[in-house]
């Protein structure tokens, strides 16, 4: 910071009034300049745009303009048209003189340190609890600040210029003239640095006021200069005056909310706003003016502090110039809401750039073809980049912990909202606790992480939300983000556009280095578990190339009793759908088949894909009456159709979507079939034999004594087969498939049935669980 010198016009020693420019030939020739050493020469044909920490000066062709427009100037300024206050064109003249005081020089003056120190002293003044609070505050940050030699300097270099204007601001009878007297002597400065050295010269004579009243009781001194300045015969009559200390408190304070907006507007980074930003250019307009009241409502405060010692309570108790303090509270407040208003808006502005920068940063930042020494980069611009949070808890012990546990290590990221389905949940939980429990060696090396995905504004969480996302966390075993708000909204704007995150979750995988893996691992996840490790394409090509069209890969792990089953070579339907008639019909009519051709034969009863409630009463029925065995946990329900819409996507993700590809093409019936009508799937041990809809696979059973006559020469499989096929031949039941907007769907897809391209439509489906399961891809 440059180091200011006293203003050569004035010496100490010698006191003399302040220039008054309306007697003055020209401001360029007659007003008195204040330089620093090496400081650049003053600019007097227009205002100097100044660097990142230098406010941004109006144009006096600008300010100019705002006050030849009538209405915003009456917008921004308006009152009582009485005596004593000026009429509009009285306005213009005003900010013309005014303009024409102002010639900066290009000086960096960073006047934060004193205006904390003037908050300090006006805070305390008026009384108000909490800006003593905050004044507290800032009083310990500047008792820290005061070893710096920089800061003292500053102090220092300032402490003539805010002396004369302390001694000199009360000396003018006009406030208008006194005013533009303060303007002349600070033409050399900004906006915001003629603001806070003029307040800074009101806070000394308002301090030392009510210093004295403070202590005047308890110090000899100060009580000698309390009755000097009549201040006991105030205090005596505190009653009658306070309507008129709580007009100047009110002023006050509105003072420093407007001094507060102009320096804020000094601070924003040149860097996200540029001057010709409409929010930053149409405040620059108005600074001119907000500096120009606030500074003459300093003027009316200290003339009404200087009447009340010089002439006692009387005054106070029958002068009428409370009026003029609330009248340029009024005009202030008006100001206020106008700067502020603007304000919000750069703000707004600067945040929507950060964002962009920020979503930028991590497209650069996951490039695949740029190489990282570890994860800590990318986990600290998805998370939290600070080191004054621990942003993880641990699931295990429940303490709040670092991103450094998770430095070199495979890391899954599970992102979901709050609406996480406590069946997806469970799945999840247990595959993990699997892991952990029975698997050693690199399937065990990697870590999980819920992110919540939250939208908000950096506001605190509804109770509601707050409460949700709390008891999700509570169930997961697993690392956790500490807080949703530490998710940023660039964040959550990458994982939508880049990781495709709609509304269901997404597993996202990073090697030790924080290359992305997989952008959703969590079809990989729910067909293999853990044993898809480390969840890469190409180990996803390997593990279905070892798979085959089988009853154990339907199932996997989902029911132990079926596993045994297979291993026994039991005939087994696995049969589905929601009409109790047709399941009545269909259970009794395998019985009679498997009793007349003496085969061992187990149903289960594994539901819809959609229709939940109706399962589950469906499934109460079927274990009252003891027609078979079911699943009555709807978790395996939904992980068995989760599974096969899972290998769907997978195939259609690999691009092995092949209608060919048995796998795929028993997967289409099962989905489709799932969701309209019965369903019914016939293996011996684990070889499939049928996979039918309602419509044939009941006929085949009812019809037995049909082909019946072939078993003794074709067996029982080959029969059973031909005849579904012949009724299947004749009936094509119809499939229909239904993918979300979320998911990528293939360019063209063909029945399973009749083998001809499908065509596309447009269909809107709820979600609510009478309609679909959560993750479905498919509706009816």
């Amino acid at each position: 910071m440059a180091h200011l010198t006293n203003p050569g016009p004035f010496h100490p020693s010698i006191p003399r009034p302040l220039h008054n420019p309306a007697s003055a030939p020209a401001p360029a020739a007659a007003q008195p300049q204040v330089h620093d050493h090496g400081a650049a020469p003053a600019n007097h044909n227009h205002d100097h745009l100044t660097s990142t920490t230098q406010l941004r000066t109006a144009t006096p062709g600008a300010s100019q303009a705002l006050m030849k427009s009538p209405s915003a100037t009456h917008a921004l300024i308006r009152g009582d048209r009485t005596a004593g206050m000026l009429t509009m064109s009285d306005d213009h003249v005003m900010m013309n003189q005014i303009l024409a005081t102002h010639a900066p020089d290009g000086r960096d003056v960073d006047v934060r340190p004193l205006l904390y120190l003037v908050e300090d002293i006006l805070n305390r003044a008026t009384k108000h609890v909490n800006f003593i609070i905050k004044g507290t505050q800032v009083q310990i940050e500047m008792e820290e600040k005061a070893q710096q030699a920089n800061y003292i300097a500053m102090l220092e270099a300032l402490t003539f210029t805010i002396d004369r204007i302390a001694c000199e601001a009360l000396r003018g009878s006009d406030p208008h003239t006194t005013t533009t007297a303060i303007f002349s002597f600070l033409s050399s400065y900004a906006w915001d640095a003629k603001l806070v050295l003029s307040l800074s010269a009101f806070a000394l004579n308002y301090g030392e006021f009510w210093l004295l009243a403070q202590i005047y009781s308890t110090n000899q001194l100060a009580k000698s200069m309390a009755i000097l300045k009549q201040l006991p015969s105030l205090l005596e009559h505190t009653a009658p005056l306070k309507p008129r200390f709580n007009a100047l408190n009110t002023l006050i304070r509105t003072m420093m909310d407007v001094t507060r907006c102009v320096v804020e507007f000094k601070d924003l980074p040149s860097m996200y706003i540029s001057p010709d930003a409409p929010a930053l250019a149409s405040a620059m307009t108005l600074i001119p003016t907000a500096v120009y009241w606030t500074i003459r409502s300093m003027v009316a405060c200290a003339t009404q502090i200087s009447s009340l010692t010089s002439m006692g309570h009387e005054y106070g108790v029958l002068a009428t110039e409370s009026w003029e303090l609330s009248t340029l509270a009024h005009k202030l407040q008006n100001i206020h809401e106008h700067l502020r208003k603007q304000l919000n808006l750069c703000y707004q502005h600067i945040e929507e750039k950060k964002d962009v920068d920020t979503f930028h940063m991590l497209l650069k930042l996951f490039d695949p073809n740029v190489a990282h020494i570890d994860n800590m980069k990318h986990l600290k611009a998805l998370i939290y980049a600070g080191d004054d949070k621990l942003p993880l808890l641990d699931g295990a012990t429940r303490r709040k912990v670092g991103l450094e546990v998770l430095r070199r290590r495979n890391v899954l990221l599970l992102i979901s909202s709050l609406e996480f389905s406590g069946d997806e949940l469970a799945i999840l939980e247990q595959i993990y606790s699997d892991t952990r429990m029975h698997e050693a060696g690199m399937q065990s090396h990697y870590e999980v992480v819920w992110i919540p995905v939250v939208e908000h504004s950096g506001v605190p969480l509804s109770e509601e939300t707050r409460t949700r996302f709390e008891a999700l966390r509570s169930s997961m075993p697993w690392y956790s983000v500490e807080d949703p708000l530490l998710i940023e909204k660039p964040v959550l704007r990458f994982i939508k556009e880049i990781w495709h995150f709609r509304t269901k979750p997404i597993l996202v995988v990073l090697d030790p280095r924080g290359k992305v893996l997989s952008q959703n691992a969590i079809h990989m996840m729910w067909i293999w578990g853990s044993a898809a490790f480390p969840f890469t394409s190409y180990e996803e090509e390997k593990l279905w190339s070892k798979e085959t069209w089988q009853l154990n890969q339907l199932i996997d792990g989902i029911d132990p009793l079926i596993l045994d089953w297979i291993k026994d070579g039991k005939y087994i339907f696995l049969y589905g759908g929601d009409d109790i008639e047709w399941i009545s019909k269909f259970v009794a009519s395998a019985r009679t088949v498997a009793s007349a051709f003496g085969i061992p034969l187990e149903m289960v009863y594994v539901g819809k894909s959609n229709k939940r409630e109706q399962v589950k009463k469906v499934a109460a029925i079927i274990k009252e009456r003891k027609l078979s065995h079911c699943w009555e946990d709807p978790a395996m329900v939904w992980f068995f159709w989760t599974r096969l819409e899972s290998m769907m996507f997978s195939k259609i993700q690999l691009g092995r979507a092949d209608d060919l590809d048995p796998i795929v093409q028993g997967i289409k019936k099962l989905l489709s079939y799932g969701r309209e009508g019965g369903w019914a799937v016939l293996s011996e041990g684990s070889n499939i034999l049928v996979n039918g809809h309602s419509t044939t696979v009941l006929p085949t059973l009812v019809d037995y004594v049909k082909w019946r006559g072939n078993v003794a020469e074709k067996g029982f499989n080959l029969s059973f087969i031909e005849y579904h096929d012949q009724l299947h031949n004749v009936a094509h039941p119809c499939c229909r498939f239904e993918f979300l907007a979320t998911t990528k769907a293939p360019e063209s897809i063909r029945c399973p049935e009749c083998h001809r391209v499908m065509e596309k439509h447009t269909a809107f489906v709820c979600c609510h669980d009478e309609q679909a399961i959560p993750d479905s891809l498919f509706a009816s």
